[in-house]
């Protein structure tokens, strides 16, 4: 199979049919209508996105369903995704129609020469609060992650399938996927997209659920190489690990139904 989009779900009902629809007319442009798979992940969602998955499912071949036990959060979602996919190429983008199809082409020709492709929002729609956070997160991550500071890590990425491949071994309950991409590959492009605002309802990503993500990437942190980040890393690593006993995975993710 040539590609494999992947797309965590979280009440996120309203939204799924048109995402199939423009994800399908896309893939369409690029040939690839009888060569894909959309595999969305449902975290344990509170409204019917499960009952629309499953439905979805039983007219369109070449979409899947994962229902999970608990709320994993968004990386623990992906990671469940990336255990089930079989493309060639894997796009992973998010639920709410913020991230445009429309811009596949764009990232799989970046694959070509880069083993991982992320996107950098033109026109950011997000909320004000969460453009702060956001650029935050990318100074902090530079430095714990050894990355380069104009690597933005957006949920809109390529990746290739030898990367998936070694991602995948990595069994940690807390996931912060883009820890696992930096340590496997430096081999990383960029490309500019468009962002839109939501559509339907509101952000299901609040600032207590991106402190758990930032968590979690202080808890994938590597002490090697030695760097200066390396004190500083470790100190949080303490800390967090303190401040989350007894709130942490116990495993990356539980499958409790699958519609394949």
């Amino acid at each position: 199979m040539k590609l494999s989009i992947i797309i965590p779900v979280y009440n996120s009902s309203a939204t799924l049919e048109e995402l199939c629809e423009r994800i399908f007319n896309s893939v369409k442009k690029l040939g690839l209508i009888n060569d894909f798979e959309i595999i969305m992940i449902n975290d344990c969602s509170k409204d019917d996105s499960w009952l629309i998955i499953k439905k979805l499912s039983s007219k369109l071949s070449y979409l899947k369903g994962i229902n999970l036990r608990k709320n994993f959060g968004q990386h623990n979602a992906i990671m469940a995704g990336l255990n089930n996919c079989e493309g060639e190429y894997v796009i992973t983008m998010d639920d709410d129609l913020q991230h445009p199809p429309e811009f596949f082409f764009n990232i799989l020709e970046k694959l070509k020469e880069f083993d991982v492709c992320y996107t950098y929002y033109k026109n950011r729609k997000h909320v004000k609060w969460k453009k702060i956070v956001s650029k935050i997160n990318n100074i902090v991550s530079s430095f714990l992650l050894n990355k380069q500071l104009n690597i933005y890590m957006s949920s809109y990425r390529g990746i290739k399938r030898d990367v998936v491949k070694k991602i995948i071994i990595n069994e940690d309950a807390n996931v912060y996927l883009d820890s696992f991409i930096i340590k496997t590959t430096k081999n990383i492009g960029m490309i500019t997209v468009d962002h839109f605002a939501r559509k339907k309802g509101e952000s299901n990503y609040t600032l207590n659920k991106l402190l758990i993500l930032w968590s979690n990437m202080v808890l994938n942190f590597s002490f090697y190489p030695l760097r200066i980040a390396s004190l500083l890393g470790s100190v949080l690593k303490i800390i967090v690990k303190i401040l989350r006993i007894g709130n942490s995975n116990k495993v990356q993710f539980e499958i409790i139904e699958k519609t394949f």
